[in-house]
């Protein structure tokens, strides 16, 4: 199973979910987690911008290729949705994973039930934490029960 593990990047929680699926047959991907390099990969491929704008859509595309090709290659998408920072790549990535009929699951704090609500409905589950994501993983693959 080829996992994509999108969304916030300021905690551990993909290695959480990683090491809890030691064992299982999953393959994980992920965006670029390094900031600078996510948001400088388009000016240091294609070249420099003197306005903010522009290097940030360069960057925002070269990301883009990457991370369509992640998601259509998986089976899985897992979103997560972090307290500190607005995760608006998250949102388009649940949203494009979800139109290309991808097994969603959502992950965020009760905090975020509200704003997320037309995520969440798109979603096949919506969790809290990693372990729920590897309970799930580990009853896809094996039909066994945490």
């Amino acid at each position: 199973m080829k996992v994509y593990l999108s969304g916030e990047i300021h905690t551990d929680w993909r290695d959480v979910i990683v090491a809890g699926a030691a064992g299982l047959d999953v393959q994980f991907s992920a965006p670029v987690t390094d900031h600078d390099a996510s948001d400088d990969c388009g000016v240091a491929i294609l070249g420099a911008e003197p306005n903010k704008f522009w290097h940030d859509h360069k960057g925002a595309k070269v990301n883009a290729i990457r991370t369509r090709m992640l998601i259509e290659a998986s089976d899985v998408v897992v979103v997560r949705f972090g307290d500190k920072y607005k995760q608006w790549n998250a949102a388009f990535d649940a949203g494009y994973a979800s139109a290309l009929g991808k097994s969603l699951i959502v992950m965020h704090g009760p905090d975020h039930q509200h704003a997320l609500k037309e995520v969440d409905a798109a979603a096949l589950a919506v969790v809290e934490t990693p372990q729920q994501v590897v309970d799930i993983l580990r009853y896809v693959l094996e039909s066994t029960l945490p």
